[in-house]
């Protein structure tokens, strides 16, 4: 469905404009929908979209309810040779449209201005529409969608963070190692403080996820392999099971 690569492509964007790793949860992306139908297509996808993004939770606003501000002004590249000498008229009242004006366009694709008293229809390719950041949000538009994407990175959702990059090195050192995809393995892992509380945290994920009997936390592990989470560098001892 364009509607949910449209969504995922966005709020993609807004994470490497941000950089953060797509490995690194989020909490919420706010989807301002302009009618139910569009909430509906949304909502059949919201599970895949919110898998390939990695945030937990979809929130759809009716309308803008005031949290998103919006700009808009027109595209030059579109309307020059059209308009010609009316392209300041138009320009100053694109300026003067509400966020009910704009939200209007964006729902019905096209709004009629009166330019010297004459009808100029307007469409929704004619003007370039761009949505104001908000503390601790960033925001993106395509058409008539619109993602804000909430950036702040609490305490546990960075413990979450460190635990899917330790899983995504364990799983090269096995891969590295030739394991087959079912073969049991035991970790032994440096004891950093800056990762014990993830690592005890996530500990029934990660060994999951790498299907590993335990990890133990041991001062330095012999024969360690060194690896990276989140700059953190720390000596990881992997070996299949017997």
């Amino acid at each position: 469905m364009q509607l949910a690569q449209d969504a995922s492509s966005l709020i993609l964007s807004l994470r490497k404009k941000v950089n953060i790793k797509v490995r690194q949860p989020l909490q919420k992306v706010l989807i301002p929908v302009q009618h139910a139908t569009m909430q509906a297509q949304l909502e059949k996808v919201e599970d895949l979209i919110k898998a390939e993004v990695n945030v937990k939770q979809i929130n759809y606003l009716s309308g803008n309810e005031g949290f998103i501000k919006k700009k808009i002004k027109p595209n030059y590249v579109a309307l020059g040779k059209r308009l010609g000498s009316k392209m300041k008229a138009v320009s100053s009242a694109l300026g003067n449209f509400s966020q009910e004006d704009i939200t209007k366009l964006e729902k019905d694709g096209h709004i009629t201005l009166f330019i010297d008293k004459e009808p100029l229809i307007l469409a929704i390719n004619d003007v370039d529409i761009m949505s104001e950041d908000i503390p601790g949000w960033v925001v993106a538009s395509k058409n008539a969608l619109t993602v804000a994407l909430d950036v702040t990175v609490t305490p546990e959702l960075a413990q979450e963070g460190y635990a899917r990059e330790f899983v995504n090195r364990i799983q090269k050192i096995r891969k590295d190692n030739g394991y087959d995809l079912t073969d049991r393995i035991l970790v032994k892992v440096a004891d950093v403080p800056a990762l014990k509380d993830s690592l005890t945290v996530f500990n029934e994920y990660i060994c999951t996820e790498i299907l590993a009997d335990s990890i133990e936390m041991v001062k330095e592990p012999a024969n360690g392999t060194e690896i990276e989470v989140n700059d953190i560098l720390l000596k990881v001892f992997v070996t299949k099971k017997a």
